[in-house]
């Protein structure tokens, strides 16, 4: 289903979603925080009616745009003729299968970023996938919190422009191009990982960040970052952070994961 662009004014708390000239890009704002964002098209090709309503419901909740599709053909049209930045295929598709769908989209030179699902586990399942053109794999059943992370992934590795260059939040500055934190100008010396940390809190504002998306947004899908190593690594960007002569404002949440905090929350 292709949904017409929408112009939208939302408050939520104390923040206020306000459009811009650019009605790709939203200004989020409170006392503390200040963010440009621009929307991330994403095309959702499922057959299971059921999934399709929740991970739409879901993706569209924290800002995406979403627009789906139930059959093969379908969704082989609306991507040769939409604007997406990230197609989520399904391979088990009623009219015309996903890898068609793939393969077709790739001999026509078509470089929109695509997350195959796919109840198909084994690795050479995976491998043809990949090979094919699709820029990550994920295996059903999966947790809506994975996916949000292979999302987070792609926009790492810089596969989509679904954000300005930088997000500030209480006079700490991150800049996505150039991976840099900044303080009154000051560059903070952060490893990569710290940064990446910080990078995926920052950019999921509005929720929580279990320790299972901060691995998958570090390291991939093929590898696991530990909650003590991820303990570690914010303890030393909090300590670099401080000697700035500033606070990072994320906060745990005890055996839920992490979330970024307004100024006055956080304990120095």
């Amino acid at each position: 289903m292709l949904k017409e662009p929408r112009i939208r004014r939302l408050t939520i708390s104390t923040f206020s979603i306000a459009s811009s000239a650019n009605p790709k890009v939203e200004k989020v704002y409170s006392n503390n925080f200040k963010i440009d964002i621009q929307i991330m098209r994403i095309l959702l090709i499922e057959d299971s009616l059921s999934l399709r309503n929740s991970l739409s419901l879901g993706l569209e909740k924290l800002g995406y745009s979403v627009d789906t599709a139930g059959t093969g053909s379908e969704g082989l049209s609306m991507a040769l003729l939409g604007s997406y930045e990230i197609i989520i295929l399904d391979m088990m598709l009623p009219e015309l299968d996903g890898m068609t769908i793939l393969k077709t989209l790739r001999k026509r030179h078509l470089e929109t970023k695509v997350i195959i699902l796919s109840a198909r586990s084994e690795s050479e399942d995976k491998v043809a996938g990949l090979l094919a053109g699709a820029d990550d794999y994920l295996s059903k059943p999966f947790s809506f919190d994975e996916l949000t992370a292979r999302l987070l992934s792609l926009m790492r590795r810089g596969a989509v422009n679904c954000l300005n260059d930088q997000v500030t939040i209480n006079s700490l500055t991150l800049n996505i191009q150039f991976k840099t934190l900044s303080y009154n100008n000051g560059i903070i010396n952060l490893t990569p990982n710290e940064y990446k940390i910080v990078e995926c809190i920052f950019l999921n504002r509005h929720k929580i960040v279990t320790s299972e998306m901060l691995s998958e947004f570090i390291s991939g899908s093929y590898d696991h970052i530990s909650k003590n190593a991820i303990e570690a690594h914010l303890s030393s960007a909090r300590k670099k952070v401080r000697e700035s002569g500033a606070s990072l404002p994320i906060k745990s949440k005890r055996g839920f994961g992490y979330r970024v905090v307004e100024a006055n929350e956080i304990n120095t």
